[in-house]
């Protein structure tokens, strides 16, 4: 089974995201900050793909990306912006920093699923 990481610090978007993937067949490893989700990622098994808001308290999803992308045991995991920044730049500047897909919420299930098995496969 493929496990994906969900870093979001919205409760509704945390269960709406970890319900998709988890009825598609994927474990699911849900994270409120950065900070906790570097703590689990330098503990377990990496995860297969991570789902990584941008904005949250603390640490933001752009810090943790750059943070990912400098570990060689982590630096392969694809990386999937999930925020509400819609402007070009934004995804733009996720991208550039190293995620590998940038969703805009709301997002329609199917895309979200779509590019899940886009990065997991």
């Amino acid at each position: 089974m493929k496990t994906v990481l969900v870093v979001e610090d919205g409760h509704a978007e945390q269960q709406l995201i970890s319900s998709l993937l988890s009825r598609s067949g994927f474990d699911v490893i849900l994270q409120g900050n950065a900070e906790d989700a570097w703590q689990w990622l330098s503990s377990h098994t990496p995860p297969n793909l991570i789902v990584l808001d941008v904005i949250m308290p603390g640490q933001s999803g752009l810090d943790l990306c750059r943070t990912i992308r400098n570990q060689d045991q982590l630096k392969q995991i694809p990386i999937i912006f999930c925020t509400s920044k819609d402007q070009e730049f934004d995804k733009f500047w996720a991208l550039r920093q190293g995620g590998n897909a940038y969703l805009t919420k709301p997002f329609a299930p199917k895309q979200l699923l779509d590019t899940v098995y886009q990065h997991v496969n």
